[in-house]
């Protein structure tokens, strides 16, 4: 495994300083900005849509890493793509068939951007198991979508090593394996231990006192 990537959530982010959130994420380390999109229907929660990402990308030059916890997600894949994702990451759970799937996907390909898919805690990892030759990430779902500072699903690290067992048997050497929910110091070694080469961090590394000795220890 190479180099741990550190994607920070803005969701835990102060918002009436997302200006200088960005910045300071920039400048002590972080790899990949991480937007939370939720729409109250997916999930129970709504954070924020287009023109915020669209206006906070101009902030920083890190990977917009973008995760749509959405109904509908073929509706809205092209448009998220234009307002400046780099990776766009949709939900299993929110599409009607596997051929819905592979469209989205390729979708998302048309328009330069890199595709992602995720599941939920209680979906199977297998159920990812027919797209990933044809995806850039997935992202491992380690608390039930919605909310930030949910604590760590134990069940979590078993996931990432079936697919990541599956994915050497079969060759996949091009799909990074995200993890998103209750990254944190003690965490953060387990999900790279069994094979994550991104973490998701929003609470824990907003939160912190020293943020680039925090950055720092999520990525050692």
């Amino acid at each position: 495994m190479g180099k741990t990537i550190l994607s920070a959530s803005l969701l835990s982010a102060d918002f009436a300083n997302i200006e200088s959130e960005v910045k300071k994420c920039e400048e002590n380390g972080v790899d990949w900005i991480h937007y939370d999109v939720m729409d109250g229907h997916f999930v129970d929660n709504i954070t924020f849509g287009f023109a915020f990402i669209e206006q906070s990308k101009k902030h920083h030059n890190l990977v917009c890493d973008v995760h749509i916890m959405i109904d509908n997600p073929f509706l809205y894949a092209r448009r998220f793509c234009r307002m400046g994702a780099d990776i766009l990451t949709f939900h299993y759970e929110a599409c009607k068939s596997d051929k819905q799937i592979f469209q989205i996907i390729d979708d998302i390909h048309q328009c330069g951007c890199k595709a992602g898919l995720s599941i939920n805690p209680k979906t199977p990892v297998s159920k990812l198991f027919p797209f990933l030759h044809s995806l850039d990430l997935v992202l491992i779902m380690s608390v039930e979508p919605g909310y930030g500072g949910q604590p760590f699903d134990e069940n979590a690290p078993d996931k990432v090593k079936a697919l990541k067992e599956y994915m050497n048997e079969h060759e996949i050497k091009n799909t990074l394996i995200s993890i998103d929910g209750g990254i944190n110091g003690k965490t953060a070694p387990i999900a790279k231990a069994v094979g994550c080469d991104v973490l998701v961090s929003g609470s824990y590394l907003f939160k912190a006192e020293d943020f680039k000795a925090t950055v720092e220890q999520l990525k050692k």
